[in-house]
């Protein structure tokens, strides 16, 4: 495999055998400017360690590092060392990689013969899917490709809010303010009215919140009235979910959500007492944390229903048995980082050494107008409105643009709900989030319909092109823009990477834009189907390789890549 990266680290580590190759090869960065050569060793971290100032580092390698393939020139500048490519050389290395390897182009098979579980979406049933679900759903089901890309057999998992005593308040709600006919009618849009209003009348009246607490103990108890009702509740909820899904073309393996574990409590709160882990205070059990500076871990409340973490125990515990994972990640929001830290420690307490293979991947809070979203409230905006909006907007450009392309409604489709979709994995996950309906619908600058274009534009060149094939002479791909594109095009491979080791598909997201962007630059300088065969080719062999490498991305991050927008 190419990876003058790898290269240089090697070159690097002969001369520096108290560093390894891993080591230095993270050390090497991208300048900023192509004036300081393509690649640079800063010198001031292994100062320390080699007990010499960084200039006199950088002049003691570039002295001793002689005859490094695809290396022309090594420059040291200020406790820099700075490499220049041999330009023709590494340009026909990295497209013809591309050429060859394709739709595999970016991944390395680092995941075969391990399993990763990914738990990810998790809405609530009987509340609405919102903006706020967005978040888990679409980081969720972008680490899901990227490791997947990676060779890893991965086992996406909705853990369905489907359990709770929220179901108490929304059969004391049902019974008191609803009726069949109305919920048959409108659907999830009237549990949420009636969640609504079993909240308003509680502050007035505290008893409504004893009552639905019973219900949810009858509920867990087994109680047929109340078991119907929340089969009800679920099968109407789903059915609304699934609509989402589709859109977002969002699949999951598994929909076990919080009821499936009902049965396999018992015995996990029976391994914790014969574990001695489990404490009894204000008639609630608990594991105590204290020692590990957390507030303790509730398992069982005084009244006997059971609390997520138990059902998160149980469920982890279920999934090693079943899957035996590499690792089981959860996408959630960051507020829940205390609750899945408590738990994880619970789960290494009772002995379980794949406590280390547990892991949360947090995300910032979606706001509404810098206001926190709150169902209770009905201060929500729900997803599948947003996506139609998307999908309605995008159109009506085709249709004032274009209003003769074949399957405007599917293209349509695509380019919507990915512009939604980009917009959310363009910002760091850990990022607070402040939803606006301008910038979701936002279809300028860097956005997914951009890249969508992008990816579509090359498609176009290489309709239009004459008979040709991939032999090229890299020799004439001599602009700084060619270069550039070049550089970038090669740097996929690392993104991916570094996407997967960060549980962070904003890097693909943003790294897609920078390809988009250096393309368009190249496509505006430079005309490709020239007459000039020689010429062509080798600019149809870049337009190629670009065209590959965002389709590669636009998958990874759940978007799909078009040929004709």
């Amino acid at each position: 495999m190419f990876d003058v990266k790898d290269t240089i680290a090697q070159a690097i580590h002969k001369q520096l055998p108290e560093l390894s190759r891993e080591q230095i090869y993270d050390m090497l960065e991208y300048p900023p400017n192509p004036e300081m050569g393509d690649i640079a060793l800063p010198c001031f971290k292994m100062s320390k360690t080699l007990r010499k100032p960084p200039v006199q580092i950088a002049h003691e390698l570039a002295s001793n590092i002689s005859n490094v393939e695809f290396i022309d020139k090594l420059e040291p500048v200020s406790g820099y060392l700075n490499f220049f490519f041999n330009k023709s050389l590494f340009v026909e290395q990295t497209l013809k990689r591309i050429l060859e390897e394709q739709e595999r182009y970016g991944s390395q098979p680092i995941g075969q013969g391990k399993t990763i579980v990914i738990d990810y979406s998790a809405p609530n049933i009987a509340k609405p899917f919102h903006v706020g679900h967005l978040r888990s759903t679409v980081i969720g089901n972008s680490l899901r490709k990227i490791f997947e890309f990676m060779g890893y057999r991965c086992i996406g998992i909705n853990h369905l809010g489907d359990w709770g005593t929220q179901f108490g308040k929304l059969i004391v709600a049902y019974k008191l303010w609803g009726n069949k006919d109305e919920v048959e009618a409108h659907g999830i849009k009237e549990l949420l009215r009636l969640y609504v209003k079993f909240h308003e009348e509680a502050e007035n009246d505290p008893k409504l919140e004893d009552e639905a607490r019973d219900w949810f103990a009858r509920m867990e108890k087994g109680d047929s009235e109340a078991l119907e009702l929340w089969q009800w509740f679920k099968d109407i909820s789903l059915k609304e979910f699934q609509k989402v899904y589709d859109l977002l073309d969002v699949h999951f393996d598994s929909y076990a959500g919080e009821s499936f574990y009902n049965d396999k409590m018992d015995a996990v709160i029976e391994e914790l007492r014969k574990k001695n882990l489990l404490k009894e205070s204000e008639g609630a059990l608990i594991v105590d944390l204290e020692k590990y500076g957390m507030p303790p871990c509730m398992i069982l409340k005084k009244d006997g229903s059971s609390l997520y973490a138990t059902r998160d125990i149980a469920a982890a515990i279920y999934r090693k048995k079943v899957y035996d994972f590499h690792k089981c990640i959860y996408v959630t929001g960051a507020a829940q980082s205390l609750h899945f830290q408590q738990w994880f420690k619970v789960i290494e307490l009772m002995g379980y050494e794949w406590a280390k293979d547990l892991v949360h991947v947090p995300f910032g809070l979606v706001s509404l107008g810098g206001e926190k979203l709150s169902t209770r409230k009905g201060k929500v905006v729900l997803l599948e409105d947003i996506l139609s909006e998307a999908i309605k907007k995008t159109l009506e450009i085709i249709e004032s643009k274009n209003p003769d392309m074949e399957n405007k409604e599917e293209v349509a489709r695509y380019v919507g709900v990915g512009a939604v979709i980009f917009s959310d994995l363009y910002s760091n996950r850990i990022k607070d989030v402040s939803f606006s309906w301008d910038e979701a619908l936002n279809f300028d600058g860097e956005t997914g319909p951009y890249v969508q274009y992008t990816h579509a534009r090359c498609c176009s060149v290489i309709r239009k092109a004459p008979e040709h094939d991939n032999c090229f002479n890299p020799a004439l791909l001599v602009t700084k823009e060619e270069y550039q594109l070049c550089k970038t095009l090669y740097q996929f491979p690392e993104k991916v990477m570094i996407a997967l080791n960060q549980l962070e598909p904003s890097v693909i997201t943003r790294y897609l834009v920078d390809l988009a962007q250096d393309f368009n630059r190249f496509y505006h300088e430079h005309p490709i189907l020239v007459e000039d065969q020689q010429l062509r080719t080798a600019r149809l062999a870049l337009v190629k390789a670009t065209r590959i490498t965002l389709a590669n991305g636009l998958k990874l991050i759940g978007l799909k890549p078009l040929e004709r927008v």
